[in-house]
């Protein structure tokens, strides 16, 4: 099996050098920097403003998983969608008191119970499937809507990449963790079938965009009791 097959055919998972370093090492903080100019590039933030509106129903909660800096959430707090924070680092400075910032480990948090929404953005690739599986579980007791933008797994975007990063004046943590990230990203319905969401009680769609981007949103069917408790 040659390389680029390899590639697209088997997700690898690996530590990234990103999630080693003290928060405010130099280091961290110049890869958070380049880690913007890639959402930006992919298009992340404007998807997520343009697909979260039509999912949400009144009342909803929604948590950003892996929030990191916490831009995202304030850009869709900004469209008054009212996001969530969880994340190992602790709340960004201005955080609003209105808004929630849960500072935990993901995959032992035990607060998802509230949020009927759960957004993740270049995230769950970091986990290894059976972790995957694990928070599946978890987020399957209450979720109504799994929403990912994430890495899609192709020799080329790492290509590109190791290009262009450098004229962006990208750090060696950030073409260090971007390769593995790659590799470590979705095809296919990979990410759906890793989390456990079953086609007979998830309508999923996912695919990939332009700017190597593996998008899924996951919305869960309403049980039969659930229509008629509702109509009755």
């Amino acid at each position: 099996m040659d390389a680029e097959h390899a590639l697209e055919t088997r997700r690898t998972c690996a530590p990234e050098l990103l999630d080693s370093l003290p928060h405010d090492h130099p280091d961290a903080v110049h890869s958070r920097r380049d880690l913007r100019l890639v959402n930006r590039f992919m298009m992340n933030p404007r998807w997520f403003r343009r697909t979260l509106p039509g999912l949400l129903r009144p009342g909803d909660r929604v948590l950003e998983i892996g929030a990191g800096t916490g831009e995202l959430c304030a850009l869709l707090n900004r469209d008054n969608l009212r996001v969530d924070g969880l994340d190992l680092c602790p709340s960004p400075p201005g955080w609003p008191a209105s808004q929630a910032w849960h500072r935990a480990d993901l995959t032992a948090f035990q607060g998802y119970g509230p949020y009927e929404v759960v957004i993740g953005n270049l995230i769950f690739h970091q986990f290894t499937n059976e972790q995957l599986a694990a928070l599946g579980a978890t987020l399957r007791v209450s979720a109504r809507v799994i929403a990912a933008s994430e890495p899609l797994r192709r020799r080329l975007s790492q290509r590109l990449m190791a290009a262009v990063a450098p004229l962006l004046g990208a750090n060696h943590v950030t073409l260090h963790d971007a390769h593995l990230s790659i590799a470590s990203g979705f095809c296919g319905d990979e990410l759906p079938r890793a989390l456990g969401l079953s086609p007979g009680e998830w309508d999923v769609a996912c695919g990939p965009s332009l700017a190597g981007a593996y998008r899924m949103v996951a919305v869960r069917r309403p049980t039969p009791g659930a229509s008629a408790a509702r109509t009755a």
